[in-house]
């Protein structure tokens, strides 16, 4: 009889986590993770309007700077973030200022 306790305990914190990640995922669209000195995705795809949101994992700062000059970070350190709201269609080169070779490219439709 314990044993049924405990299976329906385990049964339903992972039921309860897999929900809570789903919701983690769905409040979260346009993310952007630095981490291992890598953007990841480091191809992205977002509707005009839309805002990415950029966060650093990492124990060094990046930043997030666009090669033609539409915008730049400060230097993120550990856990901060940047955001920036893509109006116009169009293909944009990131790459980070401190460690250019880390690139990706967001496409905004």
């Amino acid at each position: 009889m314990l044993t049924k306790v405990i299976r329906r305990v385990l049964a339903a914190s992972l039921v309860g986590s897999m929900l809570t990640a789903g919701v983690a995922q769905a409040q979260e669209p346009n993310a952007v993770t630095i981490k291992n000195f890598m953007f990841s995705p480091m191809a992205l795809t977002v509707k005009a309007g839309e805002t990415v949101t950029w966060k650093n994992l990492d124990g060094e700062p990046h930043t997030v700077v666009n090669d033609a000059g539409l915008f730049r970070s400060a230097a993120l350190d550990q856990n901060d973030t940047y955001q920036f709201k893509f109006d116009k269609p169009g293909v944009y080169k990131v790459f980070c200022g401190i460690h250019p070779n880390m690139k990706e490219t967001i496409t905004v439709q």
